[in-house]
């Protein structure tokens, strides 16, 4: 599916059909996920309709459905690739400079 060609509430329809057959598959009612979830059961409803929701009841919903790990997709954790680390560790300075031993000429007024 081309995400990118659909509209925001076109995506929310898509996610809240998903979440609707996934909850069918589970053989669940919407009254039954919706206790689980802690939200009301019209909620679910307008969930599974694609009316926009509050994140925290959509992670409420996909725990309660055992699909935190649709998750794993969206949370990336940056990797430094080793050549890149090399290059930032060469350009580091290293030491500061050394004090100068020698006091400066006295200034010629």
């Amino acid at each position: 599916m081309n995400w990118y060609s659909l509209s925001d509430l076109a995506i929310l329809r898509e996610l809240g059909s998903s979440l609707r057959q996934i909850r069918l598959n589970r053989n669940q009612s919407q009254q039954a996920v919706a206790e689980a979830a802690g939200i009301d059961r019209a909620t679910l409803s307008q969930i599974e309709h694609g009316r926009p929701t509050s994140l925290l009841t959509f992670v409420q919903l996909l725990r309660t459905l055992e699909q935190l790990d649709l998750l794993d997709t969206l949370v990336t954790k940056a990797e430094i690739n080793p050549l890149a680390l090399a290059r930032l560790a060469k350009k580091q300075r290293r030491n500061a400079s050394p004090a100068s031993s020698t006091p400066p000429p006295p200034a010629e007024w």
